[in-house]
């Protein structure tokens, strides 16, 4: 009795500590459930999400943008440079020292004013030279013609006498090689002078070159040459300065060998300069060289036209950003490229919703991926020349697939001639889901991958 009493203490006593023990893993098996339970919950939430992604409304799809009201413009770009349409650079045609320069680079000079003079003393030693030996020869002239008459004189006495048989044969013949020497003498001192005389023009003409003046109305946009240089002129005629007429200005555009043939004379092209504020200057094209500037292999044709600079704002060597207008359009109905897709035949077109809804849907995700990304679709342009198709969005939600007319087209937007209306939203894209933007796991990837 006694032990049993003393075992029923015992049992007694462990009991509570027992239930103590067994208190934290009831604790635990508890909080296990709560935490499942919340994974069943997010696991449902993340399915309910989406699925209301894949299967809500269809322009909950669509990445989308709305038609709007703008000018439009299909251009042709290129870089180029402005020089001046008209300038000479003067030179001189005759060697010496340059003795003075009588004007500055930016000064206005017109046609006739004196530039610059050389040294004239070797070219007026010479004109002089030549004035003497000419003056030299009319002497000798005047002194043989002299001597001419009188042998003229003497023939005639000759001749006279042997009427009369009172003189010899030989001092007529005498008298006649006399006058006929004379006058051979006579004609080789003029030849002699009008030598003489062409020499004298042609140093007289050097002297006046030693004076520079403008051959036309302008600014000095440079000088080659200083006062006091030793200029050379038997090789080649050397540069003193530069005129140009900076009141209009010719831009010479460099056009790559895939733009060219885009481009036509007399069509309109316009610029801005690095410092112009997005002035635009415009001008119409004027010639095409048909030589190439080979640059790194890249084949440049230089464009030319001009532009109207009275205000001398444009300066020489300036960096111009060229466009050659190929099409414009003012206040047009413009609708973004990307959303353009190719039209489907006239016979096809009521089907051609539902078979492009179809094959929407049928696209793979990486081809879903650049849409959202914003590339635009591959679609040629000549077959948006004239009609196209996008994917207009109702108020309410839904999508409509609408055939348009396609006018200018850019890089950018395209003109809609008829089939939406401003205000209108057009879908762009496709919109990226997390599955698809997320980074493919690279041990994924090797198990997707075929074997070969």
């Amino acid at each position: 009795m006694l032990a049993d009493a003393e075992n029923s203490t015992e049992t007694l006593k462990t009991a509570p500590d027992r239930r103590a023990a067994a208190r934290p893993r009831r604790t635990r098996r508890q909080l296990a459930y709560v935490v499942a339970a919340l994974a069943v919950l997010a696991g449902l939430g993340f399915w309910g999400y989406s699925a209301w992604f894949a299967g809500g409304r269809p322009a909950d799809r669509y990445v989308t943008a709305v038609v709007e009201r703008g000018d439009i413009e299909d251009t042709v770009t290129a870089t180029g440079t402005l020089q001046p349409r008209d300038y000479v650079d003067v030179g001189t045609q005759v060697s010496g020292q340059l003795k003075i320069v009588h004007v500055q680079v930016g000064d206005t000079v017109k046609e006739g004013d004196l530039l610059a003079e050389i040294d004239p003393t070797v070219y007026l030693a010479r004109v002089d030279a030549n004035r003497a030996q000419l003056q030299n020869q009319r002497a000798q002239l005047a002194d043989r013609e002299a001597q001419l008459m009188l042998a003229e004189q003497q023939l005639r006495r000759q001749q006279n006498l042997m009427k009369e048989q009172a003189t010899t044969e030989e001092a007529l013949q005498v008298a006649e090689a006399n006058v006929r020497s004379l006058r051979a003498q006579i004609e080789a001192i003029k030849a002699q002078m009008r030598q003489t005389e062409s020499e004298l023009r042609g140093n007289e003409a050097n002297l006046g070159y030693t004076k520079i003046y403008a051959p036309m109305s302008g600014t000095v946009v440079s000088q080659s040459s200083k006062q006091g240089q030793t200029l050379n002129a038997n090789q080649q005629a050397p540069i003193i300065l530069r005129i140009a007429d900076l009141s209009t200005m010719t831009v010479q555009a460099q056009v790559s060998e895939a733009d060219v043939p885009k481009l036509r004379l007399g069509m309109d092209a316009y610029f801005t300069t690095l410092g112009g504020d997005g002035q635009r200057w415009f001008g119409k094209l004027r010639q095409i060289l048909p030589t190439p500037t080979v640059t790194n292999n890249v084949v440049l044709y230089d464009a030319l036209f001009d532009v109207p600079n009275p205000d001398q704002k444009l300066m020489t060597q300036m960096t111009a950003q060229v466009f050659f207008v190929l099409a414009s359009a003012k206040d047009a109905v413009l609708v973004p490229v990307a959303a353009l897709r190719p039209a489907p035949p006239e016979k096809a077109r009521e089907q051609a919703p539902q078979q492009n809804a179809q094959a929407g849907e049928r696209r793979s995700r990486p081809e879903r991926a650049r849409t959202a990304a914003g590339e635009a679709p591959v679609v040629e342009r000549k077959a948006l020349a004239q009609r196209a198709m996008v994917r207009v969005v109702r108020p309410d939600g839904s999508v409509e697939e609408r055939i348009i007319q396609v006018g200018v087209m850019n890089r950018v937007h395209a003109q809609v001639l008829s089939g939406l209306e401003p205000g209108e939203v057009v879908a762009v894209g496709l919109k990226q889901t997390d599955a698809e933007r997320a980074p493919r796991d690279p041990q994924q990837q090797r198990r997707m991958r075929p074997s070969l």
